[in-house]
């Protein structure tokens, strides 16, 4: 693939921003490369980790390629001393195109997960789960999280899920602060249908459903929802000499690492 026009796509919110659109703007054009909000060849994002989500959904099939001006980020996994350097490499063409799965839920596409919460009722969330038309569990829990191998960093991590590395084609099932110690955190493939049904809601609020954080409806008691692996992918650019493991020592501060 070759890259001869790009977009930028910033976190307005974010103040380093400006400037730094304005700065790589100028280094674009240095290394060849035209600036096409319309029409580009690939998104470089400014911002962390919710800035690419929400680009993923303003770019649809456009590769993206993430600058790190959060505090986190593993899908922005360029950091500031390395802008003009990647820059160039996309100009090169030392890149390569990571097609990651997503999910499809309720026709809305979620690159890291979908979550059903129960938000801020206090009832805990009864949750009946299904794989591949099999019952599998019953979760007593503040919600579920179903993510994606590049969703496992995300909010999955946080709930105490194992990371999967992009190649590994399956998901994780996370409860959140399950009230049961028995509740563990179930990896299934990616080619799995997954349906999630609410119990015992009575008169208590409905769970809300969450794609990348973004609304996807309710489940009242007796509902069902279904998660499954969306037919599009999503395109990341990860440059030469990218390396997963390296970027989880960093972001993580893995101690005694060996991963340089």
């Amino acid at each position: 693939m070759t890259v001869k026009r790009i977009a930028f796509f910033e976190n307005a919110a974010k103040a380093a921003a400006a400037g730094a659109r304005t700065r790589l703007s100028a280094e674009a054009a240095e290394c060849g490369l035209a600036v096409d909000p319309e029409n580009p060849d690939a998104v470089v994002v400014l911002g962390g980790d919710g800035t690419m989500l929400a680009a993923v959904h303003r770019f649809p099939g456009v590769p993206l390629l993430g600058f790190n001006l959060g505090s986190l980020g593993f899908l922005s996994a360029v950091e500031e001393p390395s802008f003009g350097d990647a820059l160039k490499a996309l100009a090169e063409g030392r890149f390569t195109l990571s097609r990651r799965t997503a999910l499809e839920v309720r026709g809305a596409r979620a690159l890291n997960e979908v979550v059903i919460s129960r938000g801020v009722s206090g009832h805990v969330a009864t949750l009946d789960l299904e794989v591949d038309g099999k019952p599998a569990t019953r979760f007593s829990a503040d919600g579920l999280v179903v993510a994606t191998p590049t969703g496992s960093t995300a909010y999955s991590l946080a709930a105490g899920g194992p990371i999967l590395m992009p190649e590994s084609e399956s998901f994780v099932l996370t409860p959140i602060c399950p009230h049961a110690l028995s509740s563990r955190p179930l990896v299934v493939r990616d080619t799995a249908r997954v349906v999630v049904r609410a119990r015992g809601r009575g008169d208590a609020a409905p769970l809300s459903v969450f794609a990348d954080g973004a609304p996807a409806g309710t489940l009242a008691d007796g509902d069902a929802v279904e998660i499954v692996k969306s037919a599009a992918t999503v395109p990341l650019v990860e440059l030469e000499g990218y390396n997963p493991y390296k970027v989880l020592a960093r972001k993580l501060g893995w101690s005694g690492s060996s991963v340089r």
